[in-house]
């Protein structure tokens, strides 16, 4: 639960920050790097692995070669 405190309280942090700029080039090179980060696709930020792992499991599903919820709370039940 801190760690959502940490966010919120950055978060307020930054807000009472930005309210306080006044130079207009340094609030258009904040929205320039917001836009930026708002254009990276999540696919790109994956390593090669774990693309993989998502290809598989979907070829699975495309496949039928799935379990049924119930068989994994079998398998998995000790750890949840």
């Amino acid at each position: 639960m801190s760690n959502q405190l940490e966010i919120q309280s950055k978060k307020i942090e930054l807000i009472q920050w930005l309210s306080t700029i006044e130079d207009i080039k340094l609030l258009n090179k904040i929205a320039e790097f917001i836009a930026q980060e708002n254009k990276k696709d999540w696919w790109d930020e994956l390593t090669v692995a774990e693309k993989e792992s998502i290809e598989k499991g979907l070829s699975d599903a495309k496949e039928h070669k799935l379990n049924p919820h119930s068989k994994a709370r079998d398998i998995y039940g000790k750890w949840l």
